[in-house]
């Protein structure tokens, strides 16, 4: 039940992407280009998500554990370090030169089209390198 609920969500979130135009990095580069060129055609978006994620979370809130799992997962660490700081820095500078974040890239890639492979290698890439250099820096700090 589990893999068809994830499978049914992620298709949604692929479709609710593509109307929004979060697939079109032209669209993405405009909102984030703020100018008189700029378009706020995903503010909609982002009030849209904001909302429906405060009303779920008013309904939810007190509950034990979620409908469909075990518990709430929650994060690990709250704390602001380096590593996390890293990572946003990087991860908003791929998405403004690129117009790509990870899902959007992931949706459009089913268009093969070549700039949008050169991101999901880059992208893969990255990740790979990262763990690469977690791994040698736990085995260094035991």
């Amino acid at each position: 039940m589990n893999i068809f609920l994830s499978f049914f969500c992620g298709i949604v979130f692929a479709i609710g992407l593509g109307l929004s135009g979060m697939t079109d990095p032209a669209k993405v580069l405009g909102f984030l280009e703020i100018g008189a060129n700029w378009d706020p055609a995903l503010a909609f978006v982002m009030v849209g998500a904001i909302a429906i994620h405060g009303t779920a979370y008013v309904i939810f809130r007190n509950k034990q554990k979620p409908i469909f799992a075990d518990k709430f997962e929650r994060p690990a660490t709250q704390n602001i370090n380096a590593p996390l700081l890293i990572g946003a820095l990087t991860f908003g500078a791929g998405w403004g030169l690129g117009g790509f974040c990870p899902g959007p890239a992931v949706v459009s890639s089913v268009s093969l089209q070549p700039k949008i492979g050169v991101f999901m290698v880059s992208m893969l890439s990255g990740w790979f390198v990262v763990n690469i250099v977690r791994y040698m820096m736990a085995s260094r700090n035991p």
